[in-house]
């Protein structure tokens, strides 16, 4: 039968009340689309369903095992250039969240959305910085201008009432630490903006510049921080938060932004300041001093708001043990990527085929493998395919506090996100790997398989927190992600490194990036051992005391 992806006869009509559920909460921008999609559904189920079946996959021979083999094809469905990237909010993301409640369901889960639906519509409020109308330019006090390019060498951080025009004068202030943040009422703050431990982070820096009085920040990007280095472009500028509902807090927020070495080095131009060697001492940790810029910086800003509401799309494989069947194993992957943004080598269609559409495949497939072997579990499985992850792991946050399952039923989550098959797997580094008891359980799992779990050694990256575990260990869920991991100067390290640099949050994470398919195999074993672990022990994962 190959990979049906929808009974079409039967589900139609069902998905068709769905839609008409979300389109009531979409902003009117999408409905006329939506409404469309659900009068032709049969059909474009049809068409995707035989192009899923048909079409020539061009990477098989590459992969030695069958079940990889079918996983690869779902992602080839959900990364594809038709799926446009899956961005939050947007048609192409509904299509790839009716998509995955077609799998769901041919996969015998069950609805465990809102009004017995696949479905847990997210409202989020948007505000966007578009490129036309706005202009960033560097005014020199001896005469002379320097425009600076939007998203190829500054940003902004969108906030609602921001002001659309700026101009103030430039102060370096080091780390912009408190003691460093004296006389900037009316200025420009620009600060060395690092990410290393024991130094101001991010949001001590913003607030001590708002504290001051400053008009705006400028953080400058940090070459040294060699674990993960800035990279530019910068695919568009967003802010998306859960909407409350609520209206924006009165008074203008603080105007944040971001440069590249190259827009630093040219502002200290006639400060007689050696920009190198700032950059080095920042990138040392070493002591900077504080000076004034002779230039203003001239802001003008073309800002948009919208509010409108992006599904989780959820299923649950009921258990089999009358007592545990009520205590709920999260497992996890984000269906949103980046969608269409500023282009990288002439392509401007961010896939997000290993971020994260294959780890969505992988949920699917899993519970693919569980039906066809006929096979539940002791306790309940929850499969969530998060939406907004990729703005402020948005759909997580919103299931947590909103959950459709009772929450202190919920036993585990298993998070599926940054994972990378470039090479051999050998190492995996687990996020929270000590915080809970699902360490020992990984350990259990990987242990016969050759496979060693690290603890995260880069933890200056903060990728515990970056992710959609992240919610659920803050409710006090059990929790754990991976990462593929690798001892310093291989090849692998190499690869990883290459990857981070070219592909990640670019158009090049495609399906036509360099894979180790093998290597995937073993991971996705892995991934299948430890869920059914985790629902199969007799005792409920917990947080370990120290």
């Amino acid at each position: 039968m190959g990979h049906p992806l929808f009974r079409v006869a039967v589900e139609s009509a069902r998905l068709a009340v769905n839609m008409r559920k979300l389109i009531a909460l979409l902003p009117l921008t999408l409905v006329v689309a939506l409404s469309a999609a659900t009068s032709v559904i049969s059909e474009g189920q049809q068409q995707l369903a035989a192009r899923h079946d048909h079409t020539g996959h061009p990477r098989d021979t590459e992969i030695h095992d069958a079940d990889t083999r079918a996983w690869w094809h779902t992602t080839e469905a959900l990364s594809g250039d038709d799926m446009e990237g899956r961005d939050t909010g947007s048609a192409a993301y509904q299509r790839a969240a009716e998509y995955v409640a077609g799998r769901f369901q041919r996969a015998g889960l069950a609805p465990a959305g809102e009004d017995h639906s696949y479905f847990q519509p997210v409202r989020v409020h948007e505000v966007a910085v578009g490129a036309a109308g706005t202009s960033f330019t560097l005014l020199r006090e001896k005469g002379g201008s320097l425009p600076i390019a939007f998203l190829e060498q500054i940003t902004v951080n969108p906030a609602a009432n921001l002001p659309v025009e700026t101009e103030a004068g430039l102060t370096f202030r080091g780390y912009c630490g408190k003691e460093a943040m004296q006389e900037i009422a009316g200025k420009i703050v620009v600060c060395f903006g690092t990410q290393r431990q024991g130094l101001p982070t991010g949001a001590e820096r913003v607030a001590n510049a708002r504290a001051g009085g400053a008009k705006g920040l400028i953080n400058v990007d940090d070459p040294y921080f060699t674990i993960e280095p800035p990279r530019w472009p910068a695919a568009y500028a967003r802010s998306v938060v859960l909407d409350s509902g609520a209206a924006p807090a009165a008074g203008a927020p603080l105007l944040v932004m971001r440069v590249s070495v190259e827009v630093f080095t040219r502002m200290l131009e006639g400060t007689g300041k050696d920009a190198a060697a700032v950059l080095a001492a920042g990138g040392h940790k070493q002591a900077l001093e504080s000076f004034d810029i002779p230039a203003r910086l001239a802001v003008k800003l073309h800002l948009t708001e919208r509010r409108y509401a992006s599904p989780n799309v959820l299923g649950v494989l009921p258990g089999s043990d009358p007592k545990l069947k009520d205590e709920y194993v999260v497992v996890a992957a984000h269906l949103d990527g980046y969608g269409y943004g500023t282009p990288v080598a002439g392509d401007r269609l961010y896939n997000g085929a290993l971020d994260d559409a294959a780890y969505v495949a992988l949920l699917i497939q899993f519970a693919e493998d569980l039906r066809r072997e006929h096979r539940t579990l002791k306790r309940s499985v929850l499969f969530c395919a998060f939406t907004g992850e990729e703005k402020g792991l948005l759909g997580a946050n919103y299931f947590v506090e909103h959950p459709t399952v009772p929450k202190a039923q919920l036993a585990a989550d298993i998070n599926l996100d940054q994972l990378r098959p470039l090479f051999p797997l050998h190492i995996l580094t687990a996020l929270a790997l000590d915080e809970t008891t699902l360490g020992a359980t990984a350990r259990q799992v990987a242990g016969p398989m050759g496979i060693e779990l690290r603890a995260d050694r880069e933890p200056e990256r903060g990728l515990v927190r970056r992710a959609d575990h992240a919610p659920f260990l803050r409710i006090g869920v059990p929790a754990i992600g991976f990462i593929f991991g690798y001892d310093p100067g291989t090849e692998a390290e190499r690869r990883y490194r290459e990857w981070y640099q070219v592909r990640y949050h670019r158009p090049q994470d495609d399906l036509t990036q360099p894979m180790d398919f093998d290597a995937a195999t073993k991971f996705n074993q892995f991934f299948y051992r430890l869920a059914e672990a985790v629902a199969e022990a007799p005792v409920r994962p917990a947080f370990v005391s120290r």
